[in-house]
């Protein structure tokens, strides 16, 4: 465990060999019913804009399609942006890359897709992505056994991977790409890293930092969570510090440009 200002003073130290990790929703921007209406924070596009300039590296890892991403923050010069859990990736000089391997799955998730919306209930809301299909219930929570009883039947019946998170179940490509492989692949150069997030999948996230910190090499990973009443005490238990909600990201990111720039 670190404290955010021991966790703030190494990042400073390592800062030419370090770098700053955030999930999408529910940290960088506050979750909302319309997934479609979801923005940054106030404050931290231009947070990461100086954070960019601060670090080796700062990037996204989000299940969201890497295009939306890049619609939220392309006003953020360098940023890295990992969407669909890695399955696309906009690397920092504008290159977007998509894993082979999923590419076969786009037909049967359109098939899904169109099938959920005729046989779920009124109220849970089908979010076509390019590479997944999220089936929220956050409009109707009471929908939850059926939402998920329904994805355990596509994925018993297609092959595809279930997902949950708050008030949501996505279906995506069996391909072995999480938030923990794109943190293990990211940091493979780094002496630090940071990682915030607030849902089961940035528990991945969390691990590979753990991971890495055990393979040696005076490596040093730290874990914030950033809290909510869905998921947020099971991440705030394997987190380093806890942040708090998302609008109290926006000053934890410019306490540590301040750090940065007094080095």
């Amino acid at each position: 465990m670190r404290s955010e200002a021991e966790a703030i003073g190494r990042l400073v130290a390592t800062a030419p060999r370090a770098g700053c990790f955030f999930d999408f929703d529910g940290t960088l921007a506050p979750i909302q019913v319309d997934p479609d209406s979801v923005w940054p924070t106030p404050g931290v596009v231009d947070a990461l804009t100086a954070l960019t300039g601060l670090l080796r590296r700062v990037a996204v890892v989000s299940a969201r399609p890497a295009g939306f991403l890049r619609s939220r923050l392309e006003r953020v010069p360098g940023l890295v942006l990992h969407g669909h859990y890695g399955l696309q990736t906009i690397t920092a000089d504008g290159v977007e890359r998509t894993d082979p391997a999923a590419g076969p799955w786009v037909p049967a998730l359109a098939d899904l897709a169109r099938r959920a919306g005729d046989e779920l209930p009124r109220g849970a809301l089908v979010e076509r992505q390019p590479l997944s299909v999220a089936l929220h219930y956050r409009a109707a929570p009471d929908l939850r056994d059926a939402v998920e009883a329904w994805a355990a039947a596509a994925v018993a019946g297609t092959g595809v991977r279930a997902q949950r998170g708050r008030m949501v179940v996505e279906l995506r490509p069996p391909v072995d790409r999480d938030k923990g492989t794109v943190i293990a692949e990211e940091t493979a150069d780094l002496a630090t890293a940071w990682y915030a997030g607030d849902d089961l999948s940035d528990l991945r996230a969390f691990a590979a930092l753990t991971d890495r910190e055990t393979a040696g090499g005076g490596f040093v990973g730290v874990r914030a969570a950033v809290v909510n009443e869905e998921t947020g005490r099971e991440v705030a238990e394997a987190a380093d510090f806890v942040i708090g909600p998302p609008e109290a990201v926006p000053p934890l990111l410019d306490r540590l440009v301040r750090a940065l720039e007094r080095g």
